[in-house]
C-alpha cells in the first residue's frame, strides 16, 4: 500500500506546496473516474468525511430519492498531480462512498473489492498481488483536438523510432507515472501499428486498482498534450491485434507466496492449483465483468494472440490462463482475458472470487494444454474438454446471471444493475444499422 498520511500530514503538505484544488476521485459502475473537486480551504472538511454528493447523478448508483452519499478518502492514496491546470496544483484522494448512515455502499466498486479481500483473509490469505498490463492505441487528432483514425506510426513489437512514432509521448509517460510513484517495469510498443504497453510492478489488488484508474487518467493527459488521442477500446481496429490487461496474480500469507511448493513437480502449491481450477470454473460467466463492452468481444476471437477458450498452459499463449516459469516468490497465474474497458475493481474482485472458491471447494485442476489450441480441430477441443469464453456481450451477460457465486459476491445492487444497463447497451447494439451491413448489402 502506498504511505499512510495522517490528516495533519495532509493539510501541512497542502500548504506548504501551495495546493489550490482537490480531486477527491472514485468510480462508477462501469469503470468511469469521477471527482468532487473542492478548494483546499474544503480539505479539512474532505478528511474528516463530511463531503457529500448526489448519488443519482451517477450510473449505477441510487434513485433519486436517496441520493446523499458521502466520500470517506483513502489517506494513502494523497497525491499532487506533477502538472498544474490554470498555474494552479492540484491533488487528489481516492475515495469510498458510504451511506449517511455511515455504512458502505453496496454499489461502491471499490468497496466491492474489499469485502472479497475480506474474505480472503477469512481463508488466512493477507493479500492478492496484482501485476496488470494495460495496453492501448494513439491515434492522430485533428485540428480541433477531435480523434482520427489515422494511427500515429506503423511500427510493431519492440520496435523503435523513427518506426515507433508514440515512443516520445510513451517517455514522458513513464516519466510522469515514476514522479507520481509508479514502479515501471517495462515500456514498448505492442505487435499491431500505434498500440503500446507499459507495465508496473504489482501492488496489492486495492492499490493495483487504483494504479490501473490513475494509469489510465495520465496515459490520456499526456497523450493529449502530444496531439494523440488515447483509447483503452479493446478493438478499435479489425485485422489487427486488439488491448488486452493481462493480470498476473497470487495470493500471500504474510511474507510467502501461498501459490509456492518447492516439492511439487510444477512448483505449484494445491493452493495454486484450486485458486486455477476456480478461475476456469467461472471465466464462463465473469467474461461480463472483465469483458464488459460489445467491442470486447470483437478481441477474444483467434489469430490475434487473444485467448477464446478456456484452458492452461505454462507453455504456451493461446489459452485462457498462462503460468509463466518463475517460481518461489514469483509464482503466478495470468490471466490473459481481461481488457482494459473493465471496471478494475469489479474485474480483480471476480477474479479473486472465482480463485477463492475453487480453493474453498478444493477443485481439482484439469491437466494443461500445451499445443497451440487455434490449430486443434473442434473434435480435438471437444475431445480434451476445451470450452470457449462468450462469442458476445449477450451471451456473457446470460452467463453472469446464471452464475450464483459471482453475482453474490458483486452484490444484488451491483449485479442487478450491471445486468440491466448491459442488456440495454446489447439492444441498442442489435437494433442500430452498422456501415458494415451498408457496404456488404448495398
Amino acid at each position: 500500500m502506498g504511505k499512510l498520511f495522517t490528516k495533519e500530514e495532509i493539510l501541512k503538505i497542502a500548504k506548504e506546496e501551495n495546493v489550490r484544488y482537490i480531486r477527491l476521485q472514485f468510480t462508477d459502475l462501469f469503470g468511469m473516474i469521477k471527482n468532487v473537486e473542492i478548494p483546499v480551504r474544503q480539505l479539512e472538511k474532505a478528511l474528516d468525511n463530511q463531503i457529500m454528493f448526489d448519488g443519482s447523478s451517477i450510473e449505477g448508483f441510487v434513485r433519486i430519492e436517496e441520493s446523499d452519499m458521502y466520500l470517506y478518502p483513502d489517506l494513502t492514496t494523497w497525491l499532487i498531480f506533477p502538472w498544474e491546470v490554470n498555474q494552479s496544483k492540484i491533488a487528489r484522494l481516492i475515495c469510498d462512498v458510504h451511506l449517511p448512515d455511515g455504512t458502505a455502499f453496496p454499489g461502491d466498486p471499490r468497496g466491492i473489492l474489499k469485502k472479497i479481500l475480506g474474505e480472503a483473509k477469512k481463508l488466512g490469505f493477507t493479500a492478492m498481488n496484482v501485476g496488470p498490463e494495460p495496453e492501448f492505441f494513439l491515434f492522430k487528432t485533428d485540428p480541433s483536438g477531435n480523434p482520427t483514425m489515422e494511427l500515429n506510426d506503423n511500427g510493431g513489437y519492440f520496435d523503435l523510432s523513427p518506426v515507433d512514432l508514440g515512443e516520445n509521448c510513451r517517455r514522458e509517460i513513464v516519466l510522469t507515472l515514476e514522479e507520481m510513484g509508479f514502479e515501471i517495469e517495462a515500456s514498448h510498443h505492442e505487435v499491431a501499428p500505434g498500440q503500446h504497453e507499459i507495465d508496473f510492478k504489482y501492488a496489492d489488488a486495492v492499490e493495483a486498482a487504483d494504479q490501473i484508474q490513475t494509469f489510465k487518467l495520465v496515459v490520456k493527459n499526456i497523450a493529449k498534450k502530444h496531439g494523440l488521442y488515447a483509447t483503452f477500446m479493446p478493438k478499435p481496429l479489425f485485422g489487427v491485434n486488439g488491448s488486452g490487461m493481462h493480470c498476473h496474480q497470487s495470493l500471500f500469507r504474510g511474507k510467502d507466496n501461498a501459490f509456492y511448493d518447492e516439492k511439487d513437480e510444477r512448483g505449484l502449491s494445491e493452493t495454486a492449483k484450486q485458486y486455477l481450477a476456480g478461475i476456469l470454473k467461472h471465466a464462463y460467466s465473469f467474461a461480463a465483468i472483465t469483458n464488459p463492452i460489445i467491442n470486447s468481444y470483437k478481441r477474444l476471437v483467434p489469430g490475434y494472440e487473444a485467448p477464446s477458450y478456456i484452458a492452461w498452459s505454462e507453455k504456451n499463449r493461446s489459452p485462457l490462463v498462462r503460468v509463466p516459469a518463475s517460481r518461489g516468490m514469483s509464482t503466478r497465474i495470468e490471466l490473459r482475458n481481461p481488457d482494459p474497458s473493465a471496471n478494475p475493481y469489479l474485474a480483480l474482485g471476480v477474479m479473486l472470487a472465482a480463485g477463492l472458491d475453487g480453493i474453498k471447494n478444493r477443485l481439482e485442476l484439469c491437466d494443461p494444454v500445451n499445443q497451440n489450441i487455434y490449430q486443434m480441430t473442434e473434435a480435438e477441443k471437444e475431445r480434451i474438454g476445451i470450452t470457449s469464453l462468450p462469442k458476445d456481450l449477450e451471451e456473457a451477460i446470460s452467463a453472469l446471471e446464471g452464475n450464483e457465486v459471482i453475482t453474490s459476491v458483486l452484490g444484488e445492487h451491483i449485479s442487478n444493475h450491471f445486468i440491466i444497463a448491459k442488456r440495454m447497451e446489447w439492444e441498442e447494439y442489435r437494433t442500430q444499422v452498422h456501415p458494415w451491413e451498408r457496404e456488404k448489402y448495398k
